[in-house]
């Protein structure tokens, strides 16, 4: 008969400290693990240049006479601004 004692729970331990099952942990792992800053900063570097993308890629378009409309069948799609005078 071997007595295992679990360590107690202390402050700041968070989910670490709580009971819970295999499954859980590993569906639920970066609940776990400690951060990682280097692959945080590196997410939040990637997801800040996406959006810089997006960004620039929409000013270009509107700077170039374009527009964003919204199709009938709700599909986005830039079309060129048409003026009454080019008839």
């Amino acid at each position: 008969m071997s007595d295992k004692k679990e360590p107690a729970a202390a402050p700041g331990d968070g989910l670490r400290s709580v009971r819970t099952t295999t499954l859980f942990k590993a569906v639920n792992f970066e609940l776990y693990v400690k951060p990682n800053l280097v692959i945080m900063g590196l997410g939040i570097t990637a997801f800040c240049g996406c959006l810089a993308y997006i960004t620039y890629m929409r000013n270009k378009y509107e700077s170039q006479g374009y527009y964003s409309a919204v199709q009938e069948d709700g599909k986005e799609e830039f079309v060129k601004r048409k003026s009454k005078w080019d008839d």
